[in-house]
């Protein structure tokens, strides 16, 4: 799931930064120290009419609101009430700020990206199939609504597919090993091929978003020790002095937990990791004739058969897993149905995480894709394990990193159902998909989306086995934090006046190298 969409999240992080250091944090003149601030009283009540207009789905009226009443908190020294509006304003912006045009903009961006595309076109492609959210009664669209309809419209990406054809082949190396084939098989079935991975994860917080006093806690990612992912090692942690809890690397999550006392920080906040980790490719042949029976009283089963936050599993959802699969009631034939159907049906496109993240009452990511046919490759899998818990098949939404686009790091989601008798097998319905954006044969299409079905790539970094997975510490109930998945790290501080969270998204990096 890749949550650093080129520009928003950067832009999203200048317009909070903006917002709340411009309340209250000028300098003044002589005569301005001499304004007697306004009652707190008259905050008080900004915030109220602010929790009314989010009740009401009015965000950007509650953002104005809650950055008046910060103001007025701020200059009369009230922390307490200033953090509670600082958050309300951090809350109000997220759940808009993923859609920056109006109807007059959203026009206007689809023509000037798809100048081939009729008015006719683009007001059905508005109308009926666009993302968008409501504020003051006005509908607001997605930002990247233009690259959104050329993903459901494959035929007109496939023109361009000269240009992509190569890094396609070097994308099938696995899938189709006739094109690249990896060092001999190494390992067991259906562990095969490793590679090593080593390199670095990097954080640095510059100086200037940094508040001066408090406690910045931290919650960093890393790699997990898993049965495909193996041999983790992490050394070389920064600032060991103020690691409150792990490294973790076994369990449903890997990370490392900081407190760092601001005032103790000179310069830049830099955190720094050492990784290592080996990655199998997993090839998995299933004989439906042999799977077995689920333990339902098993608590992992409970556990990937249950409704969870983002991971919906609703009446709706069990109706439409039952046409899919029809008669069927092999489990993983079932499963297999499940993901040819969501590769046939929904093409990939990009989904506002923040805003589903944020807005209250909650939509789960799965719910959003049963809803709109909107997902990308969290939401694609999210929407796949709800199908298959709906059916009683445990399953769950993993992800981390993949390298097999390039060795650059991309932050990326997938998803695993479990087999009696097999274990957990993967499918990646996202990567499945970049064939059918790609003019090659029918043959060699089918033959790639096939893999993905039951097998994976060695090119992964795990960072966790589902979504929404707890930590310890965890994170704060009222803290304005992005909970779904952990690819960056976690940033809060009570006493900062930024949205360090957000803007840790683009001060953090990972780089691996591997070796097979």
């Amino acid at each position: 799931m890749n949550l650093k969409c080129p520009g928003t999240i950067a832009a999203l992080a200048i317009a909070l930064l903006l917002a709340v250091t411009g309340a209250g944090c000028m300098e003044a003149s002589d005569d301005q120290t001499q304004i007697t601030p306004a009652p707190a009283s008259a905050a008080d009540d900004l915030c109220s009419q602010a929790e009314a207009a989010m009740a009401d789905g009015n965000y950007r009226m509650a953002s104005s609101l809650y950055e008046e009443a910060y103001e007025i908190y701020t200059d009369s020294d009230d922390a307490a009430n200033a953090l509670l509006a600082r958050n309300g304003l951090f809350r109000a912006t997220r759940a808009v700020a993923e859609f920056p045009y109006n109807r007059t903009a959203a026009v206007a961006v689809m023509r000037e990206n798809i100048p081939t595309l009729s008015e006719d076109g683009i007001d059905a492609w508005l109308d009926k199939h666009a993302q968008t959210i409501t504020s003051e009664g006005e509908s607001l669209y997605f930002w990247d609504v233009a690259q959104n309809y050329l993903y459901a419209n494959g035929d007109q990406i496939r023109p361009m597919s000269d240009k992509r054809f190569d890094d396609f082949r070097y994308i099938t190396r696995y899938a189709d090993p006739t094109d690249v084939t990896p060092a001999g098989d190494c390992g067991t079935l259906p562990y095969v091929n490793p590679i090593r991975y080593t390199g670095m994860e990097r954080l640095a917080l510059p100086a200037d978003i940094l508040p001066e006093t408090g406690t910045i806690a931290i919650w960093y990612p890393l790699p997990l020790e898993t049965a495909s992912q193996r041999d983790v090692v992490i050394t070389n942690l920064s600032h060991e002095e103020y690691i409150i809890a792990g490294p973790v690397t076994e369990g449903e999550i890997a990370y490392v937990c900081y407190e760092v006392p601001a005032d103790e920080i000179e310069g830049d906040l830099v955190i720094t990791a050492d990784i290592a980790f080996t990655s199998y490719e997993q090839r998995f042949t299933v004989d439906p004739a042999t799977v077995g029976e689920y333990n339902t009283m098993d608590p992992e089963y409970i556990l990937y058969t249950s409704s969870t936050r983002n991971i919906a599993v609703t009446g709706d959802v069990r109706d439409l897993a039952l046409t899919i699969v029809g008669t069927e009631t092999n489990p993983y034939l079932q499963a297999q149905a499940l993901y040819w159907f969501i590769i046939d049906t929904y093409p990939y496109s990009h989904v506002p995480h923040l805003s589903l993240d944020t807005v209250v009452p909650k939509v789960s990511e799965s719910s959003h894709m049963f809803a709109t046919g909107h997902g990308d490759c969290g939401t694609q899998s999210m929407f796949f394990a709800a199908l298959c818990r709906s059916l009683g098949i445990p399953a769950r939404a993993t992800g981390g990193y993949q390298m097999l686009i390039s060795e650059t790091p991309g932050a990326h989601f997938w998803a695993e159902y479990y087999i009696e008798g097999y274990g957990w097998i993967p499918c990646d319905t996202t990567v499945a998909e970049i064939a059918d954006r790609v003019d090659i044969a029918e043959k060699e299409r089918e033959k790639f989306r096939a893999y993905y079905a039951n097998n994976l790539d060695p090119t992964r970094l795990f960072i966790q086995k589902d979504v929404d997975v707890p930590m310890n510490p965890s994170l704060p109930a009222d803290a304005v934090v992005f909970r779904l998945v952990r690819q960056v790290p976690a940033v809060l501080c009570d006493e900062g006046e930024m949205d360090l969270d957000l803007l840790a998204g683009e001060y953090f990096t990972i780089h691996v190298k591997g070796k097979e």
